[in-house]
C-alpha cells in the first residue's frame, strides 16, 4: 500500500522509480509538461504553476526531510486549505506543508498544518470510502497559501473515466514530483483507479487534476491507495466528500 507513516517507513522500489524516470525520452518530458503527454507514461513534473500547488507532506523538524505524504492547495473562502488522503493526517504531532517542493528546497515557504478535517466514518472505522481529508494551513504575514500558488477547484460528482486527469506526487524516495497523466476507470461504486507507473510510497494524497483545472480524485482509498506502484486508487468524490469540503471552508 502507498500509505507511509511519520516518520516515512516506505522507501521500497527506489530504484525502480529512478529506472522509469531515466527511460522517459526528452519528448515525453516536453509533453507532458505542455498538454496531456502519453497516456500512462510517468515523468518528472515541471517548474509550472500546476505543480506549485502540488507539495510534500512533513512531519514535525527543523529541516526538510522525510516527506511522507503528498497534498495539493484547493480553493477555499479563507485561502488557506489543502487536499490530501484521511489516512495521510493519521496520529498526532505537527505536520508542514511545502508546495513546490524540489531538491530540499521550499521555493514557495514552510506552512504549518493547524487544523485538519477528516470524515466520521474514516475517524471511527477507517472506512476505505471515506480515505479523503482536508487541512488547513497557517497564514504567512497575513496572506493564504493560495494567494501565493493558487488553488485547484475540487469537483464531487463527476462521472470516472470522462476524462483524462493529471496526477502529481512525491514518493518518498525522490525530493522531486513526478507527473502521469492516464484515464481513471471504475474500480467500485465507490473507488476509480488509475494505470500510473512509478507512484510508490509518499504519493498518498496525490490529486488527480482534470483538463479543467479541478480535483477529481486523490490517491488513497483502496488498499490504502494501491498495494502496487502502478495502479493507484481514489475514492469516488461524491456526496460525503462535498459536505466534509464545505465543511472546511466554512470553518477556515
Amino acid at each position: 500500500m502507498k500509505r507511509t507513516t511519520r516518520p516515512p517507513g516506505n522507501r521500497r522500489n527506489a530504484l525502480f522509480v529512478v529506472v522509469v524516470m531515466l527511460a522517459v525520452t526528452s519528448a515525453s518530458v516536453a509533453s507532458a509538461d505542455d498538454g496531456p503527454g502519453p497516456l500512462g507514461v510517468t515523468v518528472q513534473a515541471g517548474v509550472n504553476k500546476a505543480s506549485a500547488r502540488v507539495g510534500a507532506l512533513f512531519g514535525a523538524g527543523e529541516g526538510l526531510s522525510g516527506h511522507f505524504c503528498t497534498a495539493s492547495v484547493v480553493h477555499s473562502e479563507g485561502r488557506d486549505l489543502l487536499v490530501t488522503a484521511a489516512h495521510c493526517l493519521d496520529g498526532a504531532g505537527k505536520l508542514r506543508f511545502v508546495p513546490g517542493y524540489r531538491d530540499g528546497q521550499a521555493p514557495y515557504g514552510i506552512w504549518d498544518v493547524k487544523k485538519t478535517y477528516v470524515g466520521d466514518a474514516w475517524t471511527g472505522g477507517q472506512d476505505e470510502d471515506s480515505d479523503v481529508a482536508f487541512a488547513e494551513v497557517a497564514k504567512q504575514h497575513a496572506k493564504g497559501i493560495e494567494d501565493v500558488v493558487g488553488a485547484n477547484a475540487l469537483a464531487t460528482g463527476r462521472e470516472t473515466g470522462a476524462t483524462a486527469v493529471m496526477v502529481t506526487g512525491y514518493p518518498s524516495t525522490l525530493d522531486v514530483p513526478i507527473i502521469c497523466t492516464n484515464k481513471p476507470t471504475v474500480h467500485s461504486p465507490t473507488q476509480q483507479r488509475i494505470a500510473c507507473p512509478a507512484f510508490a510510497g509518499g504519493t498518498s494524497g496525490s490529486p488527480w487534476v482534470n483538463g479543467d483545472g479541478e480535483v477529481v480524485g486523490v490517491i488513497g482509498g483502496h488498499e490504502a491507495g494501491g498495494d502496487t506502484d502502478d495502479i493507484s486508487y481514489s475514492v469516488v468524490l461524491g456526496k460525503e466528500v462535498a459536505a466534509l469540503y464545505k465543511e472546511a471552508r466554512k470553518a477556515s
